[in-house]
């Protein structure tokens, strides 16, 4: 039975052929070939290719660290001397028209926030002449934006530098990628001219992801820092029109 049953698929496979049908089982084989003999696509890692970089890379890596460190550190300190209290100055104004001077002082002493010192040298200041007190209180004002923009230079350095260190290693990898190619003479393979392109192109893109990042956040910072600006002047404003109000 298993003898007829194997010859009548013979048949059909042969009158198949004959008819002009591809047959199956070829074709099934063929085709399992084929997809086993495609090369396997590669899978890009990140941390490997930024390897291929070189020492360039290590140095954009240090750069981005300590360009996160300022400006998180920043960060937190502007944004806790942009904090804004709507009654600060009804109560400093109470205090003054009380005649409780040491009471304003420490209330501002409390505060701890540009505008609050800057209000304390104005009270410290009061019985001078206005233009004595606006004077005290612009200097603090200065003296509270530089410690502000503490750091800032150096995230406008790392923003500048990173670039061109990226462009470094764009050079040095294509100067060892020619060094190579002198080298192996007529025996020039792809294979032993990645390296030098690898370290071109990864620094560069390194250098500029570090620097345009390292940008934004320094704009970003810049930003708020004249927002905290505004708030001191606004108070100093306040404070002068406070000392010009007529007594009662």
């Amino acid at each position: 039975m298993n003898l007829l049953l194997l010859l009548q698929q013979i048949g059909n496979q042969a009158n198949g052929v004959a008819a002009g049908a591809p047959p199956v089982l070829t074709d099934t084989i063929a085709a399992t070939d084929i997809i086993e003999t495609l090369p396997t696509e590669a899978q890009m890692n990140l941390i490997d290719l930024a390897w291929k970089g070189g020492w360039i890379m290590v140095v954009l890596l240090l750069l981005s660290l300590f360009a996160i460190f300022i400006f998180l550190q920043r960060f937190q300190i502007i944004r806790r001397a942009n904090k804004k209290d709507e009654g600060f100055m009804n109560r400093i104004k109470d205090y003054i028209h009380d005649g409780k001077i040491d009471s304003a002082i420490n209330l501002c002493r409390k505060t701890r926030n540009p505008s609050a010192r800057m209000i304390e040298k104005g009270i410290s200041r009061l019985g001078r002449p206005m233009n004595d007190v606006l004077v005290a209180i612009e200097n603090v004002g200065n003296i509270e934006v530089a410690k502000l923009e503490k750091g800032f230079p150096i995230l406008a350095t790392i923003a500048a530098s990173a670039p061109m260190l990226g462009f470094l290693g764009t050079v040095t990898g294509m100067v060892r990628a020619f060094f190579d190619m002198a080298n192996a003479g007529a025996n020039v393979d792809v294979t032993l001219l990645s390296s030098g392109i690898y370290e071109a192109l990864v620094t560069t893109v390194g250098g500029l992801v570090v620097g345009i990042v390292t940008l934004f956040g320094y704009n970003y910072l810049v930003a708020q820092v004249h927002g905290v600006i505004n708030n001191m002047e606004a108070r100093t404003m306040d404070f002068l029109d406070l000392l010009n109000e007529p007594a009662n």
